[in-house]
């Protein structure tokens, strides 16, 4: 690899690092906030949560693919930028929070500027090859996790000091991470291959379409599709089941976001790899979402505190899938259309965060508050997860020759 394709690649990963731990210190820390703000019970604030992650989402999906083709005709840079920017906006709202009001304008905004990763993966499929193209959204999930790990333990240590410092640090290390982009990244998609910008396709919709020309694409993308909705049983739901099922604290929570970041850092620079090359992305991506619903049901119906950790690692080992997603799927997709790509991901993962967090953490009120339920059951969301799990699986199975 050329010392040029080196430096871009570490840019983009300290970037993405960096942005990722800027989101991960307000997860051990939300769910107080909200129960402050409201003056309600954990329950209850699971539902709000949801309905924060739904209103950052629904501007995700309407704005990711404006985004990703701007990047297409403008470059990487100043879109990633804005980006970033936007974040640190929204953690500035979420800080100064005085009504829950405030937290729906910052997730508002931060959905409508919320391109960093996408625009992150536009950049590492400009650089890569046949060759390496894996390896290096293997990489990039790593970097992604390694803010996992740096943001929730953060989060969990300031949380002990007030629910909004964690906030105020996201904001700061968000801006920073601005000022690190505007001097230090460079930019990704040579003129020759920038394309001109198209209202029609610079839309949830008019994207999809248009990438209904490659039928494996399209299947895979409703594979994906399912699969992250389940995977937002972690986030959206981990700190609410954790606190109700097991009364952890906002560290344990930190920790324990930290310990999956630290698995995902692993799985994601170093087994991936070995796994691509020994299987193929195909087969990898089979095996990954094996692991994904043992590792779900072993949370959904865990009754020790102990079972949390194995039932990670193996949940983890899983996240292969995400990795073989992306390979294969860009691979099918020409260099000039990889933002307008990286954008039609970043709505589908818009839109089943749309769908997933309200539906998920409402399924953990009722199963958990609701006396008309048939049972006590705080775990459902995961059990959701894992029938989704097995649709997306069952997907793959049948699009795996032809890919």
């Amino acid at each position: 690899m050329a010392q040029s394709q080196k430096s871009t690649i570490l840019f983009v990963l300290i970037v993405t690092a960096l942005d990722t731990a800027g989101l991960g210190i307000i997860y051990p820390v939300l769910p107080q906030l909200i129960k402050d703000l409201v003056n309600t019970d954990i329950s209850n604030a699971a539902t709000y949560g949801g309905w924060l992650t739904f209103a950052y989402a629904l501007m995700q999906f309407v704005f990711a693919p404006v985004l990703g083709n701007l990047s297409d005709r403008y470059g990487r840079r100043s879109v990633l930028l804005i980006s970033l920017l936007g974040f640190a906006i929204d953690c500035l709202f979420l800080a100064f929070a005085q009504h829950i009001i405030w937290l729906f304008i910052g997730r508002f905004i931060a959905g409508i500027a919320g391109a960093s990763y996408s625009v992150a993966s536009a950049c590492i499929a400009d650089i890569s090859t046949d060759e390496n193209r894996t390896k290096n959204f293997g990489y990039i999930n790593a970097a992604y996790s390694s803010g996992l790990i740096i943001g929730p333990v953060i989060g969990g240590l300031l949380g002990q000091f007030g629910t909004h410092i964690p906030f105020i640090a996201a904001a700061v290390l968000s801006f920073g991470n601005f000022i690190f982009g505007y001097f230090m990244f460079p930019e990704t998609l040579d003129k020759k291959h920038r394309r001109k910008f198209e209202v029609k396709r610079a839309n949830p919709f008019g994207s999809f379409k248009h990438l209904s020309k490659f039928p494996t694409v399209i299947t895979l993308i409703i594979a994906m599709f399912f699969v992250a909705i389940a995977g937002h049983s972690m986030p959206s739901v981990w700190a609410y089941f954790t606190i109700e099922k097991f009364d952890w604290d906002t560290e344990l929570i930190g920790y324990s976001l930290a310990f999956l970041g630290v698995l995902s850092i692993v799985v994601q620079s170093w087994l991936v790899g070995i796994l691509a090359k020994k299987f193929g992305d195909g087969k990898m991506t089979i095996i990954g979402l094996l692991f994904s619903i043992c590792g779900l049901l072993l949370i959904a119906f865990s009754e020790a505190e102990w079972l949390l950790f194995p039932a990670m690692m193996i949940y983890v080992i899983g996240s292969v899938q995400r990795t073989g997603f992306q390979s294969i799927i860009t691979s099918n997709v020409a260099k000039n259309e990889q933002g307008e790509l990286q954008g039609s991901l970043s709505s589908l993962l818009g839109l089943s965060t749309i769908i997933a967090p309200p539906l998920l953490t409402m399924i953990f009120t009722y199963f958990t508050k609701n006396e008309n339920a048939a049972f006590y059951f705080p775990g459902a969301p995961y059990l959701v997860a894992v029938g989704l799990t097995i649709i997306s699986l069952l997907i793959m199975i049948k699009s795996y020759k032809s890919i």
